[in-house]
């Protein structure tokens, strides 16, 4: 069942109630460039890799792909260095404002967001 530890988290109960998971027990977390704005990436937390966000300084996603935790930057040195985690107000949405070393996107560039431009207003 997705990357869900059950109760074996040490994410504080208040934050986790707040959460809304989606059936895989994950949520999406939005990375952003703390200072420019940019929106570099979405990950997937369950209530451990958030935990370890918050008490790390260092973004843990759940790999849905690999069925296991990874620390941005730990095999790519393109490490988040984290600025700031924001709920929002669903709870089912988590913003981490980073500090993005090199490229977020796992092609190289800076964001997941700068190839694929389906519609770009004058």
């Amino acid at each position: 069942m997705g990357g869900m530890t059950g109760n074996s988290s040490a994410l504080d109960p208040a934050v986790a109630a707040r959460l809304k998971r989606n059936a895989d027990g994950l949520v999406p977390a939005v990375a952003q460039q703390y200072d420019t704005g940019e929106v570099l990436m979405l990950g997937w937390m369950d209530d451990e890799a958030l935990h370890r966000t918050l008490t790390t300084g260092r973004c843990t996603y759940w790999s849905r792909s690999r069925q296991e935790y990874w620390v941005k930057g730990d095999t790519s040195g393109h490490v988040q260095h984290v600025k700031s985690v924001a709920l929002d107000c669903d709870g089912d949405t988590i913003l981490v404002k980073v500090d993005q070393e090199g490229p977020a996107c796992h092609t190289g560039t800076r964001t997941c967001f700068d190839a694929d431009v389906l519609l770009s207003a004058p």
